[in-house]
């Protein structure tokens, strides 16, 4: 099973990844940091190659993934925790300021494997911490959706919004179409492109097939 997340992750995104790490830098920098205190304690759930975590700034940093070749992608000051997340996180109750993931949610096996994943980031985050989600709508990608062997749970904003509230989070952002849909399959648009697209909204209502949802530890 490991053998396979790491062959999928080579066969998907090794080709793309230097791209993947520039667009990144740039959503982070241009959107994500501003929910993310610099001095704070950030967790990446399904970090995968770490673009997310290696260009965020905190003082605190976490990448959670099964793939063993995540640990050798991450930055030196990210501390690598190899679990299954719906089991109980290496992490302290009340610590972590802010839980970030992206394209993660569906590729659990279970609505159960979701909840308990997301009962491990409340129980985690401090009161008042954020929880920020991004992934595939299937409101919009009906079809493209399935063309991921490892894709398993079928989300929209608001059936992740239900499992949040069940869950005991305060959903705060809910955003049906935020980015583009994907990057591993030859959607490469100029870096440029990406930081203009980040400051014209009303191109998310046409171009986007992300959701954005932004949840807070009561």
């Amino acid at each position: 099973m490991l053998q396979d997340l790491e062959e999928e992750y080579r066969l998907r995104f090794a080709q793309m990844a230097g791209y993947r790490d520039r667009v990144w830098r740039v959503l982070t920098r241009q959107f994500f940091q501003a929910y993310i205190p610099k001095d704070g304690a950030v967790l990446d759930l399904g970090c995968g190659w770490g673009e997310f975590i290696n260009n965020i700034e905190a003082r605190t940093k976490y990448g959670m993934d099964l793939n063993p070749e995540s640990e050798r992608r991450l930055s030196a000051n990210v501390t690598f925790l190899k679990q299954d997340c719906s089991t109980a996180w290496h992490v302290p109750d009340s610590t972590l300021d802010v839980v970030f993931t992206s394209n993660f949610f569906e590729h659990l096996p279970t609505k159960e494997s979701l909840r308990e994943t997301l009962i491990q980031a409340r129980r985690c985050l401090k009161p008042g911490g954020t929880l920020i989600c991004l992934g595939p709508n299937i409101k919009y990608l009906p079809g493209a959706y399935w063309d991921f062997w490892d894709h398993f749970l079928p989300l929209t904003e608001l059936s992740l919004g239900e499992a949040l509230g069940l869950t005991g989070f305060r959903v705060v952002t809910r955003t049906a179409r935020f980015l583009p849909y994907s990057m591993s399959q030859g959607f490469a648009p100029p870096v440029s492109f990406v930081a203009m697209y980040l400051r014209l909204p009303f191109v998310w209502r046409l171009l986007g097939k992300q959701f954005l949802v932004v949840a807070k530890k009561p």
